[in-house]
């Protein structure tokens, strides 16, 4: 490739960052200034200065800043856990419940409800579940000792997702119909509208930390998107490496999980656009992804609690948006990946 061409390309590259960037700022300013409450963009600048009514002050920061927040942090994570996933398993239609982890969280979560151990509880329960779920598929996966040990890991997560979902269908046909099932069936289409200051810190801290062991192992993805006889070749170990970017993804798909519920598509369609803007690297895909997951999770979220009188959950407008999109992925699929 002549220089001119690395300049061009490199430069388009930078500015689908850009872009990345600035589709998050401005969802975060839709976000604060649409709602119930409408709220200007002169009031929001009045407000970060120090000014401006008590109740707008109480809207903006108390109802929807942290929603706002979770909002990010949960995009952000799926769209983090689907790229890590795609390129660990050398799939394009992998999403960050493909190890059990979405499915663990639920039955975690459906539990909790079941026994009416409260809000916190319930996500705890949930995270918990998550977390248990890989580590059940690790140590299925590691019982088999011949063959592609990406796709026995693949093939393990497929047997306990399917094993957690029947016990979702358990826990929810022994449910009470009246209360505990209507609850069950709502927080597994996923929702924000329990977002709250007090709960952030259960969601930020092992997101950021899952966040960031990925990206500071953005320069291996690029190498563990390779067989692994090639990646072992240039220095990698796989073994090693793979547990890292399984852990760091597990580890912040089970705490959006336990925050919002299950939330599908975010993990599947972000990063295809991520690499439409920036390119495969992980290296820029990471940060991007990122970006983009918040800005597409906040404006589902924005849509969610304005479309309507009442709040739409979160999985049914991704799946609108997700499903489409798949299809077109199914119909590019013919022609090969790149």
């Amino acid at each position: 490739m002549t220089a001119p061409l690395r300049a061009a390309e490199g430069g388009g590259l930078r500015g689908g960052a850009a872009w990345a960037v600035l589709v998050l700022l401005l969802m975060v300013l839709m976000a604060l200034c649409v709602g119930r409450t409408p709220v200007s963009p002169l009031d929001l600048l009045a407000s970060l200065m120090g000014q401006g009514s008590e109740a707008l002050q109480t809207v903006l920061w108390q109802i929807r800043g942290p929603r706002v927040l979770a909002a990010v942090a949960v995009g952000a994570a799926l769209a983090l856990a689907g790229a890590a996933f795609q390129g660990l398993f050398r799939n394009p239609l992998v999403s960050p419940d493909i190890l059990g982890a979405s499915a663990g969280s639920a039955l975690g979560a459906v539990l909790g409800i079941y026994a009416s151990i409260g809000l916190l509880g319930i996500q705890a329960a949930a995270f918990a579940g998550g977390l248990l779920a890989v580590a059940l598929v690790y140590l299925v996966g590691s019982r088999v000792r011949h063959g592609d040990p990406v796709l026995v890991l693949l093939l393990a997560g497929v047997v306990v997702g399917s094993l957690l979902g029947a016990g979702i269908g358990l826990v929810k046909s022994l449910a009470d119909p009246y209360n505990q099932l209507p609850a069950m069936t709502f927080w597994l289409l996923g929702s924000l509208a329990a977002a709250h200051a007090a709960d952030l810190p259960t969601l930020l801290v092992p997101v950021g930390v899952g966040t960031a062991l990925l990206l500071a192992l953005r320069w291996r993805l690029d190498v563990m998107s390779l067989p692994d006889e090639e990646a072992r070749a240039l220095g990698a170990r796989t073994v090693l490496l793979r547990a890292a970017i399984v852990m760091a993804a597990t580890l912040v798909t089970s705490a959006s999980v336990a925050a919002a519920g299950i939330v599908g598509w975010v993990g599947l369609v972000v990063p295809h656009l991520a690499r439409f803007l920036v390119g495969p690297s992980f290296v820029r895909l990471l940060p991007a992804c990122a970006c983009l997951g918040g800005g597409f999770l906040l404006l589902i979220d924005t849509l969610a609690r304005t479309l309507a009188p009442v709040e739409i959950p979160l999985g049914i407008l991704t799946a609108l948006v997700g499903s489409p999109f798949f299809i077109v992925l199914l119909r590019r699929s013919q022609a090969g990946w790149g």
